[in-house]
């Protein structure tokens, strides 16, 4: 168990929402808050598709989405989806036809807008092949793709224009009585965003999967996501996220959890706390969290260490996690386990060491988790 307590003033009323499966995966209700990626690949390379599913759900994703515009890419979706680790959402823009096959197919979802598919009878005929085949849907709706008539009437993207497009196709669902479904309102601009999330979470109890559309690279890409989406999280709105990235979706998914990690929301893996570094440094800080953080990207039980270069900080940083290194003098500095001082470690062996104590607490929790079953 990490040695911080969710105390009252860190903790996140989240917005309750009524609860779907995404495959395997609960969205909503009390489930923990899912993380999605995309994939990149051309969805006919088999090969090169699941890899990237896999490596995506290695780092720690729940579900991952993947394109559908053809009818060669829904026949390849069979075999992804029956190869994948986790649930497959299939990516569909206007052509009903691809859907259907896509729920044929094996995907766990449908990510539609039901008002681009067609006509009344198209969407009926999507929603019955949801339904023979356990699927559920996501309703996205994308502030550069409004429907005409709400852009002629609101005279441009805005958070009422969104709300009122996705409350349209939720109505499309509801009256073919078809309530399996999440739903996304998304922008690149962060105030945009946020402000019709917040309508939205208020017009809905379905459960709301967040993001910040074509946030961009990695760097700036992070920072607005962390932004739009960790307001909207700290306010308790969303049940499903993805951080959209001009990046590997590897990074996607690490960005995704970071975010949740942060507020408290998810626990996965290790969090390192490290200080940014300076002339004090009992070591190179910067290079030893870059070697730790690689070493340490195969662990899963959620773990705190605390990374710091010298005195000032570091033994107050190490009492609130699991374990700590902290930067002394002549070339080594202070282990510690569980918040206590335990041993001296020279600071050339300092990342083995901590990685077996990593992996070896990693160990003890899990076999425990195993016994209390």
């Amino acid at each position: 168990m990490s040695l911080n307590p969710i105390r009252p003033w860190r903790s996140i009323e989240r917005r309750k929402s009524r609860k779907i499966m995404v495959g395997n995966v609960p969205v909503g209700g009390d489930a923990p808050i899912s993380v999605q990626t995309m994939t990149n690949t051309d969805t006919t390379d088999v090969k090169a598709t699941l890899d990237q599913i896999i490596r995506a759900a290695d780092v720690g994703a729940d579900i991952v989405r993947v394109s559908t515009p053809d009818a060669d890419s829904t026949r390849a979706l069979k075999e992804i989806c029956a190869e994948s680790p986790v649930p497959i959402v299939a990516d569909i823009h206007f052509h009903y036809k691809r859907a259907i096959e896509a729920a044929e197919a094996g995907a766990a979802c449908l990510r539609i807008n039901p008002g681009n598919i067609g006509d009344a009878k198209r969407v009926r005929e999507v929603v019955k092949a949801a339904k023979d085949h356990g699927c559920s849907i996501r309703i996205g709706v994308n502030a550069g793709s409004l429907e005409r008539h709400l852009l002629e009437k609101y005279g441009e993207p805005c958070p009422e224009a969104m709300v009122e497009s996705a409350l349209d196709h939720i109505k499309l669902l509801e009256d073919n009585d078809f309530h399996e479904f999440k739903i996304s309102c998304k922008a690149s601009d962060v105030f945009l965003a946020a402000a019709a999330y917040q309508s939205l979470a208020e017009a809905t109890d379905a459960p709301i999967h967040l993001g910040i559309t074509e946030a961009g690279g990695l760097t700036s890409g992070t920072v607005k996501s962390a932004v739009g989406m960790g307001n909207l999280l700290w306010s308790g709105i969303g049940d499903t996220l993805r951080v959209s990235l001009s990046a590997d979706p590897v990074e996607e998914v690490k960005v995704g959890f970071e975010i949740l990690k942060g507020l408290g929301l998810r626990t996965r893996g290790v969090q390192i706390i490290s200080c940014p570094s300076c002339a004090r440094q009992g070591f190179d800080v910067i290079k030893t969290v870059e070697r730790l953080e690689e070493r340490l990207e195969h662990i899963k039980t959620p773990m705190s260490l605390s990374i710091i270069g010298c005195v000032v900080n570091g033994p107050g940083e190490a009492l609130m996690t699991d374990l700590g290194f902290t930067g002394g003098g002549a070339g080594s500095g202070m282990v510690y386990m569980a918040g206590k001082q335990s041993h001296k470690m020279s600071n050339d062996q300092m990342v083995e060491h901590i990685v077996e104590l990593v992996e070896n607490r990693a160990a003890e929790l899990e076999a425990q988790e195993d016994a209390a079953e």
